[in-house]
């Protein structure tokens, strides 16, 4: 009998990217909808509506990508001191690294002769990897990428700040602050499913937590866009 190999799939790879595209279209649909909800409700004209809600829609993608570039940038520069601290503790003292590395495995559950051999092999192979990988836990996978992170949100921003622009370029002015409610909540709905079946969570949870904290952000600005139009 012959067994098929496959590579597995899994969804390690893709949390890095995942995360900030959520993130960003989240952001992107709550804060142009709030945005122009609350201009909407201080009874300003279709026209101010749009140039209010597209003005929030470069700012925040900006603003989203200058963010998420800082802080991964960070961690990618951790990332980088240490690499380079594990680098010349490899030049300087070998014997001290695989008697660590050793350690490692006999921890997980080796015995500590086949854990001295499994160290020296993949030393030989490649040590600053191996210590790396087991040591520090950085991996090629989950290494930090400022740029990828940073380009993810923009766009996803952009994209979710577009969808209640739409909604208030062809709706009625009569039910523009109710199509622009729902139709917004029908687009969190859907990305809080999309992003719990990609990332292998509940998906009623999700959709639930992404709904509630959208409507209340909606609602609160539509309440300070009431007041200031009645105060005007």
């Amino acid at each position: 009998m012959y067994r098929r190999h496959h590579k597995e799939r899994h969804l390690t790879g893709r949390m890095g990217w995942l995360r900030a595209a959520v993130l960003g279209a989240n952001d992107g649909i709550v804060s142009t909808a709030s945005l122009v909800l609350g201009v909407a409700a201080a009874q300003a004209p279709t026209p101010a509506i749009l140039l209010a809600g597209s003005a929030g829609l470069v700012a925040g993608a900006m603003s989203m990508a200058a963010g998420e570039y800082v802080s991964v940038h960070s961690q990618a520069d951790s990332e980088h001191a240490e690499l380079e601290k594990e680098r010349l503790e490899l030049e300087t003292d070998v014997d001290g690294e695989h008697k660590e590395l050793a350690a490692i495995y006999v921890g997980r559950g080796l015995d500590k002769a086949l854990a001295a051999q499994v160290a020296s092999q993949l030393m030989a192979h490649d040590a600053l990897d191996a210590h790396a990988r087991d040591e520090l836990g950085i991996t090629e996978i989950l290494r930090a990428k400022p740029l990828q992170a940073a380009g993810a949100s923009a766009l996803s921003f952009a994209i979710g700040a577009v969808l209640p622009l739409l909604v208030v370029a062809v709706s009625p002015p009569a039910v523009l602050r109710w199509a622009v409610f729902l139709a917004s909540l029908a687009c969190l709905a859907l990305l809080g499913g999309l992003a719990a079946r990609t990332g292998g969570a509940k998906v009623g949870t999700s959709v639930a937590r992404i709904t509630f904290w959208g409507a209340l952000a909606m609602a609160l600005t539509s309440a300070v866009g009431m007041l200031f139009g009645v105060a005007g």
